[in-house]
């Protein structure tokens, strides 16, 4: 596959340089690392500062998170790989205004067990963290086990939640049951029709036969719940949707937030078309679609494919999810 690349090796860096190019505004590298962000205006005196981070290459997870409203800081590493410790720890230094820092970020052991060693740091300078962890991914796990569950773009619910309840001066434990309670209350599945490109290797994430799909696959490319022959839009959102309510427990009169989210090759009228399906999947059941986003919110490269997320709202969660937010890759105003 042909890409727009220059060296591989400075692939991350590079794209991360332009990020600040076109977001000087927004957007501010606190130190010479360009693996750490954070929001223009940080840190912000008496405000919980949350930090994010991951591998490389699903943009706008994690660097396009970070803004008003959002997260306030983040750290990246390779493609596909964890950012160190120490580029966490910066990330929290350069966001603390003395409240404490939110870690959220999904729940992959290369990040847990830096993000924890970064928490040992940020003790040892007296600041405070909490931790979080984006799990939302139903095929990963089973229910009884969904402490263990990927993160995947479901998280982008707990980002807008938390973020505006940092926004409007929680506290970090508040902040922290805002985030755990969104994450509790989010499902996602998707479905993987291709592979990405690992630029550094020019090959493949996984291996997947013409004609085939992954029902339950992962953003990295990890092995899904079933494979098998290419189905309709309908007949793939008829089974994500239905796997999804059957995890939260949803029946007539539940209202939620429906995200379909593509993973980077999929174009915007093929996300259409399972928002369409799972609309009717939902009204047919009594339930209210109380905000649709639909569009790339996590992706993997190039791979083709997509994810459906929902969250169940109460008037609390449906509140932060509508509060003002503003970072380089999203808006609510």
């Amino acid at each position: 596959m042909k890409k727009i690349i220059n060296k591989p090796e400075d692939f991350v860096d590079e794209f991360v340089e332009g990020i600040l190019l076109a977001h000087p505004d927004l957007v501010k590298t606190p130190g010479d690392d360009l693996r750490v962000l954070v929001r223009a205006d940080a840190p912000l005196t008496g405000k919980v500062g949350i930090v994010t981070g991951g591998g490389s290459g699903h943009l706008p997870l994690f660097k396009g998170y970070v803004g008003k409203g959002l997260c306030s800081g983040v750290a990246i590493g390779n493609v596909f790989s964890s950012p160190s410790s120490d580029q966490i720890f910066e990330a929290t230094k350069a966001v603390d205004g003395g409240a404490g820092v939110l870690y959220l970020y999904g729940n992959y052991g290369g990040d847990v067990f830096n993000f924890d060693l970064a928490g040992d740091l940020a003790e040892l300078e007296g600041i405070e963290t909490r931790t979080v962890l984006g799990r939302d991914d139903v095929a990963s796990q089973p229910k009884d086990r969904r402490l263990d569950r990927r993160g995947v773009a479901g998280i982008f619910f707990a980002y807008k939640a938390a973020g505006a309840a940092a926004e409007r001066g929680d506290s970090l434990d508040q902040v922290a049951a805002v985030a755990e309670d969104v994450v509790d209350h989010t499902a996602t599945m998707g479905v993987g029709l291709a592979p990405t490109i690992l630029p550094t290797t020019g090959k493949p994430s996984f291996e997947l036969p013409d004609g085939e799909m992954e029902i339950g696959i992962g953003i990295h490319g990890e092995p899904g719940s079933r494979r098998g022959p290419l189905e309709t839009a309908d007949e793939i959102a008829d089974h994500v949707v239905g796997a999804l309510l059957e995890d939260l427990g949803l029946g007539e009169g539940a209202r939620v937030a429906v995200l379909v989210n593509g993973l980077g090759a999929t174009p915007l009228e093929e996300l259409y078309l399972l928002y369409r399906r799972t609309h009717q999947i939902l009204a047919e059941r009594g339930i209210e679609i109380v905000r649709p986003y639909v569009g790339e919110y996590a992706t993997s490269l190039e791979m083709a494919g997509a994810s459906i997320s929902l969250l169940e709202l109460d008037d609390a969660r449906l509140q932060l999810l509508d509060a003002p937010a503003l970072s380089p890759f999203f808006q609510e105003r």
